[in-house]
């Protein structure tokens, strides 16, 4: 069974009178940085002169400096760049610049798992990793409730590096929901496996593939889309509400029939041996060097891959499709908008 601590395990005097570098002012930044500000923790924001997200955060009331300066004030720095920057960011500006005893915090173990970041001994390395976007984050903390967290200590040379770490969950409001004990090896492996193998690629690829049988078997797009995909939403919801058999329960006789005698038959056990070797990649650290050496080389199969997707006939049909739907417009046109910038 899961260690789950709550509010009563934790305590924030063991945050009184440090000072949290929060370097990253993106969905997570923004959101540990405000929680940590409202429970009372001095908190400073490290950011690139020129970041955009300098107004913003000084707009909120937040201190801003730099990285490296950043970095000199603080006696927990949690690095919330992007994995691929993490590395650079750290050798370059947050190393040369860190207090002889400075906890590193994470909110995703890749750099940690794979080696790409090495921090001396006498630093504690911990792990405050919200199960939820940034927005929700702070969303919740706002409402006097919390969204859970994963938290995982990699090295203890403070002693203390287990009560930093559920105070600063407590701080930004994990603990109001609930924080599961794990490591930075098994929150990294898992996390990697369920974006790759279902939540992310296994997904997108079923809907697409699903697109794809019907507009073959000459079905209209615009009906396949609403079928495989636009529906995905409704019981996905219904699964976050009650797991599978609310689901199932939710729905009509036919469909869960159907889920029963079908859902094997399209997931076969061959999948899981593919879904194997795709762990298999994660975990020899495969997988973070082709991911890395892309990043190093410019990113060309990235992109490639990226455009690849986004022109797919899928695509085309749902971008005119969800104009239909006035309450997705301004999700969408968030989406857009980003999507120019990049």
């Amino acid at each position: 069974m899961a260690t789950i601590y709550y509010d009563d395990d934790a305590d924030l005097k063991y945050l009184e009178g440090k000072t949290v570098a929060v370097i990253g002012y993106g969905s997570q930044g923004h959101a540990h940085a405000l929680n940590l500000r409202d429970s009372g923790v001095d908190v400073v924001v490290g950011l690139r002169p020129d970041s955009k997200s300098v107004a913003k955060a000084e707009e909120q009331g937040l201190r801003v400096a730099s990285v490296e300066e950043a970095t000199k004030q603080g006696d927990i720095v949690m690095i919330l760049a992007p994995d691929q920057y993490q590395r650079t960011i750290y050798s370059e500006q947050i190393e040369p610049n860190l207090k002889p005893d400075a906890a590193l915090f994470f909110a995703h173990g890749f750099n940690i798992r794979f080696g790409y970041i090495k921090p001396g001994a006498g630093h504690d390395v911990c792990m405050v990793a919200p199960k939820g976007p940034g927005h929700t984050v702070r969303r919740q903390f706002e409402q006097g409730r919390g969204v859970p967290d994963i938290i995982a200590v990699e090295q203890d040379a403070s002693g203390q590096a287990w009560q930093i770490t559920l105070a600063y969950a407590k701080a930004i409001g994990g603990t109001r929901a609930g924080v599961i004990k794990t490591t930075f090896t098994e929150e990294t492996e898992t996390d990697l496996f369920g974006e790759q193998a279902v939540l992310c690629g296994g997904l997108s690829k079923l809907i697409m593939s699903g697109f794809e049988t019907l507009v073959a078997a000459g079905y209209q797009p615009e009906i396949a889309y609403f079928e495989v995909c636009h529906e995905m939403k409704l019981i996905v919801d219904l699964i976050n509400e009650g797991g599978l058999s609310k689901m199932r329960w939710s729905i009509s006789d036919t469909a869960e029939y159907g889920d029963y005698v079908s859902g094997p038959r399209v997931i076969t056990p061959e999948v899981k041996d593919n879904m194997r070797a795709v762990l298999d990649d994660i975990q020899s650290g495969a997988f973070a060097e082709r991911f890395i050496a892309d990043q190093d080389s410019g990113a060309a199969e990235f992109k490639e891959l990226r455009a690849a997707g986004e022109s797919h006939q899928i695509e085309k049909v749902g971008l005119d499709l969800r104009k239909m739907f006035a309450w997705g417009s301004a999700v969408d046109a968030d989406y857009q908008q980003g999507h120019a910038a990049r």
